[in-house]
């Protein structure tokens, strides 16, 4: 009995450091996001809120690429209602068309007269420029202790390789990404073949294919990528959106979700497995590849090559990795909103 109790004691000692270490070293993250193409953008900003309320990890500021002036409206809209309404933002200035968002004008439902969701920003074109805000940001921080999370186009994280020395830093881009950024969580590309497919070509890399293939080809940290396959193979469950949010009356996360696409409906968790990963790298929810290289084809098709010293690993999943993560998501994704943090 000395022997269990004493077991217990080390590691109820263990579990308490391990939060405190947890509470003063939170992970730092920035978040470059599409959001309005698919809903899952809104669910890793949840999930994102989540655990920066467990004090897990910290958001030092938000980029948008989808050239929507609904979009930064939005990403403020979740912002203020999950207690955060100054995390930083920036905006893309690529030359992009855009598909209008089947959720995005949320945030300009009124009830009453009154917005439905207390916002500030009412449009994304007033925000600053989203390579200005990234330098500004990387700029603040302690060497290779920022990841950064891309779950959209690459149009930001491109024209950042390319800025210049400005007043924030004297590197170029690509050296301030080189020591500043500790590793890159992009969900985007395939590999493993989907349905039929042996080529396929996945959303956020066609997007902008000339951002892409610089960025795989150029840049400088090491770089996690979450393929089509993983997000896919976990549904987020429709009785989840019908139960969890009812704490309030209009929740906007909820509300995005069957505006998307009518209920009901189980949608792939994409985006929300390159913040998973991000935030908690060692916890085993996903498996690695070995080391290698992706490269990016000419259509769009991403590709891996193995070699000892590669920069580039992607997301395996085996079936009781699918069940942990589901359950995370569930949790994480539909936790009540921290006011006031």
């Amino acid at each position: 009995m000395k022997i269990k109790a004493s077991f217990l004691g080390f590691c109820c000692a263990a579990l308490a450091l391990s939060l405190q270490a947890a509470e003063i070293n939170p992970v730092k993250v920035i978040f470059d996001t599409d959001i309005g193409n698919d809903v899952d953008d809104a669910m890793a900003i949840a999930e994102l809120h989540a655990l920066e309320s467990r004090g897990v990890c910290k958001v030092l500021g938000m980029t948008i690429t989808k050239p929507d002036e609904l979009a930064a409206p939005f990403i403020d809209v979740l912002n203020t209602f999950y207690g955060r309404p100054n995390i930083p933002m920036g905006y893309t200035h690529s030359s992009l068309t855009n598909v209008p968002s089947s959720f995005l004008q949320l945030a300009e439902v009124k009830d009453g007269g009154q917005y439905r969701y207390a916002h500030k920003v009412h449009r994304s074109s007033d925000l600053p420029e989203a390579t200005a805000l990234l330098r500004e940001l990387l700029s603040r921080e302690e060497d290779h202790s920022v990841v950064l999370i891309q779950v959209g186009y690459f149009s930001n994280l491109a024209a950042l390789l390319d800025t210049k020395p400005d007043t924030n830093s004297p590197l170029s881009g690509r050296e301030l990404i080189q020591k500043k950024v500790k590793f890159l969580s992009v969900m985007a590309g395939a590999f493993k073949k989907i349905g039929q497919n042996e080529h396929f070509c996945e959303f956020n890399v066609v997007q902008d294919l000339p951002a892409s293939r610089k960025v795989a080809a150029e840049w400088p940290t090491p770089i996690v990528w979450s393929g089509f396959e993983i997000g896919a193979a976990i549904e987020y469950p429709a009785e989840s959106v019908n139960r969890d949010f009812a704490y309030v009356a209009h929740h906007p996360v909820a509300e995005a979700y069957c505006h998307y696409i009518p209920m009901p409906h189980n949608r792939p968790t994409w985006d929300l497995t390159a913040v998973l990963y991000a935030v908690y790298p060692e916890r085993g929810y996903f498996g690695l590849s070995e080391a290698g290289q992706v490269s990016i084809d000419a259509d769009g098709s991403t590709h891996f090559v193995a070699s000892v010293n590669g920069r580039d690993r992607y997301l395996t999943l085996n079936e009781a990795q699918v069940v942990r993560v589901k359950e995370a998501f569930v949790q994480w994704v539909s936790e009540p909103a921290h006011k006031g943090e």
